[in-house]
């Protein structure tokens, strides 16, 4: 483990030297350690300033880093990222948002009801999942994550309304969730509103240009919106 003194607040990271400090973790998978030694060299602005380093590796790792312990401030600089022309930078960005909305809560209860009601949906126990969430939200109720989440359970049963009132929370929270935009969507299309479903699905892509199957369905709805306008 590097036990070198943290680095000043606000002291610009040296790319190549940033790589070099992490690659041994990296090189055995020690999460623990990385998380450990992220934390107490670096500042969420300092590794968030790499991000737009033109050291690709340096990117790459940065974005890796900010998945373990970046916060929601550090969205806005991810959010370019997943426009970015190297594939692998765009997919770290991608997961370090996911991260961080599911650990963004307002209390570590928040984020732990929040965990346990994902889990349980994993397992079709719908019912103990939407009382986790509810609890995640009572405690803070502008958990955009916790919203999203409530909101997939709704359209896993069909709820196609409540999972729109839901996104639509989530994305008053946190306007970058590209996930909420494209649920709205997907939920819109259901009930048959192929306008309203276009326009979300557009905004997920403004977001995060690399959705899959979005695009199709963009086609697909546009080409019933000319077909029903003909009629």
């Amino acid at each position: 483990m590097i036990t070198e003194p943290p680095k000043e607040p606000h002291a610009e990271i040296d790319p190549k030297a940033f790589v070099a400090c992490v690659q041994p973790l990296l090189a055995v998978k020690d999460a623990q350690g990385l998380h450990a030694l992220l934390k107490s060299r670096y500042t969420d602005n300092q590794i968030s300033a790499l991000l737009h380093s033109t050291h690709d590796d340096a990117r790459k790792v940065a974005a890796l880093a900010i998945s373990l312990v970046g916060t929601t401030c550090c969205l806005p600089k991810l959010a370019p990222l997943l426009q970015d022309a190297d594939p692998m930078v765009n997919q770290m960005a991608e997961h370090a948002m996911w991260s961080i909305w599911f650990r963004s809560g307002s209390t570590p209860e928040a984020n732990k009801e929040l965990c346990r009601g994902t889990k349980a949906m994993n397992g079709r126990d719908f019912e103990a999942a939407l009382a986790h969430i509810g609890r995640a939200i009572e405690i803070d109720p502008a958990f955009a994550e916790a919203y999203n989440q409530r909101a997939i359970i709704h359209y896993l049963l069909e709820r196609y309304q409540e999972s729109i009132d839901d996104c639509r929370r989530a994305v008053e929270c946190m306007p970058l969730h590209f996930g909420a935009w494209a649920g709205m969507g997907h939920c819109h299309a259901h009930l048959g509103r192929p306008c309203e479903a276009v326009a979300c699905y557009e905004r997920a892509l403004t977001i995060n240009p690399h959705l899959d199957g979005i695009p199709q369905s963009i086609h697909e709805l546009k080409k019933r919106i000319d077909l029903e306008g003909a009629a």
